[in-house]
């Protein structure tokens, strides 16, 4: 890709960026949020026509119209948010737009049993008559790459591959990526994950800010270097703190059931765990062992099957999610498109969604304060660093990922709770925003806040927490002391090895 540039409304995208490919290398593409990486792929992959630059293969200048022309070049791409349809089967999405078919009929015989080949000899086991909607989020991501692979592709784009995996698939993926990249496959691999870049790219080009900054060998670099590439200044991996002062109780969980969506087992079975002012609680575990059932719970999205919830004193086991939200509780949630924004609401409707109501955002005829809620966003876009094309107005949908996390952790702090709930508030964000979101946290809890974490991360829930509670199969299995224990150990108890007696 030569010279490559990207506008949009109020923002240049990419700024004459030029990247080189090699065949058979594994490439990682590194940036903050909004640095141009995805808009890069997308420009590559035909979703985007670019005002300036070249793009040649084997040599020779290609034109891409749309995804198609990319296909016949044999470029295939997977989408940081997958591109499967949720009522089809795996088999169904892998095929779609190349059905094989004879006299006008389908023929799926023949494509099964090549999905089923590729499957066995790249390691991506599947079920190809499983629908998208029962899948794991792995096993989507195996689908996509099925989808890349069927089609014969020689060019592999992975967009944020492991930001929704567990630490288990993403140990698999990159066995994966090498396998591929050993048979001659080129993959270009987008993240800001610096151990895996370290551990399986060969070269690693970093943008910032739209621009290009240089493209270095992974062997002759260290992670320290590359994040000062991508940010601009030196990052710190550690979360600075002081020892916590835990006080009063403000949520406590007694007896707590959850029913499960996908089996008839119940997802959380009888827990119990306080949290008190001034400490941040992680719960740890492996995804799907009911940290979400609980969130679900906690918050009011889905009703509890027993058990009893208090927040501050008071009994919310019934109470509505507004309630549960005038009364103090915060949650940044899991599924940012789901329950965390409106993608079609501006920037600045999306900050007011839980306090549109009040007197400050809504006058006493009912009509909406616009001039109140413009400023109250932009004081947020300032105060949290959420970048966009057009500040208050730019559509939701349009942001990248990484601001859209933002957006939404600037709205829950700002809302001054007595409880934050923050489930994976750092995923798919940089190393600059990810040491900033740790400092909110943190400062949430010196101001006498109590904070709830739920994270997937092994080096987030080290770090961050005071208490750790690790959840096995819908029970939490231990509580551990982040000071004292180790990843080795903390491993144990996720995986279900070990257990101890939990105080309640």
């Amino acid at each position: 890709m030569l010279h490559i540039t990207k506008r949009f409304p109020g923002i240049i995208a990419n700024d004459d960026i030029t990247l080189q490919l090699k065949k058979g290398e594994i490439h990682a593409l590194l940036g903050e949020n909004g640095a141009g990486k995805s808009t890069l792929m997308s420009v590559l992959f035909g979703l985007y026509q670019p005002e300036e630059g070249t793009i040649k293969k084997d040599g020779k200048e290609v034109s891409i119209k749309d995804p198609n022309d990319a296909n016949d070049l044999g470029i295939g791409m997977v989408h940081q948010h997958f591109k499967l349809v949720d009522c089809f089967t795996v088999l169904d999405n892998i095929i779609m737009g190349v059905e094989p078919t004879k006299h006008g009929f389908l023929q799926k015989k023949e494509a099964r049993e090549k999905v089923l080949a590729l499957s066995e000899k790249y390691g991506l086991h599947v079920d190809p008559d499983a629908l998208i909607e029962d899948i794991t989020v792995g096993m989507q991501q195996r689908t996509e790459i099925l989808k890349m692979l069927y089609r014969d592709n020689e060019i592999l784009i992975f967009d944020e591959p492991t930001a929704v995996l567990t630490p288990q698939e993403i140990d698999e993926l990159m066995q994966i990526m090498k396998n591929l990249a050993a048979e001659g496959k080129s993959i270009l691999f987008i993240s800001h994950k610096l151990a895996e870049i370290m551990a399986v790219a060969d070269r690693c080009t970093v943008l910032r800010k739209g621009k290009y900054i240089g493209t270095v060998n992974t062997k002759d670099t260290t992670p320290a270097e590359l994040s000062a590439m991508m940010v601009g200044r030196n990052v710190n991996f550690h979360v600075e703190k002081k020892p916590a002062e835990p006080g009063d109780v403000v949520l406590e969980v007694r007896n707590m059931t959850m029913a499960s969506k996908v089996h008839k087992n119940n997802a959380v079975k009888n827990v119990s765990f306080q949290v008190r002012r001034g400490e941040i609680v992680c719960i740890a575990g492996i995804d799907g062992n009911g940290q979400t059932e609980l969130v679900y719970g906690l918050t009011g999205l889905e009703p509890l099957v027993s058990g009893e919830l208090f927040l501050c004193g008071q009994d919310i086991t019934h109470t509505s999610i507004r309630k549960r939200s005038t009364m103090g509780m915060s949650h940044i949630p899991e599924d940012r498109h789901k329950h965390g924004l409106v993608l079609d609401y501006s920037l600045e409707d999306n900050m007011v969604l839980q306090r549109y109501f009040e007197p400050e955002f809504t006058d006493k005829a009912g009509f909406l304060r616009r001039k109140n809620i413009r400023g109250y966003a932009e004081r947020l876009i300032e105060q949290y660093d959420v970048r966009s094309g057009q500040g208050p107005v730019t559509i939701a949908r349009s942001m990248s990922g990484g601001n859209q996390q933002k957006a939404i952790v600037a709205r829950e702090i700002d809302k001054d709770p007595e409880l934050l709930v923050a489930v994976q508030p750092t995923r798919g964000l940089d190393v600059g925003a990810i040491e900033y979101i740790h400092r909110q946290l943190v400062a949430q809890r010196d101001e006498g806040k109590a904070v709830l974490l739920v994270s997937l991360e092994l080096d987030e829930v080290m770090d961050v927490p005071d208490r750790i509670l690790v959840m096995y199969e819908g029970e939490i299995v231990g509580e551990l002391d982040p000071k004292t224990t180790t990843q080795e150990e903390l491993g144990l108890y996720m995986a279900g090895a070990k257990r101890d007696e939990v105080k309640a």
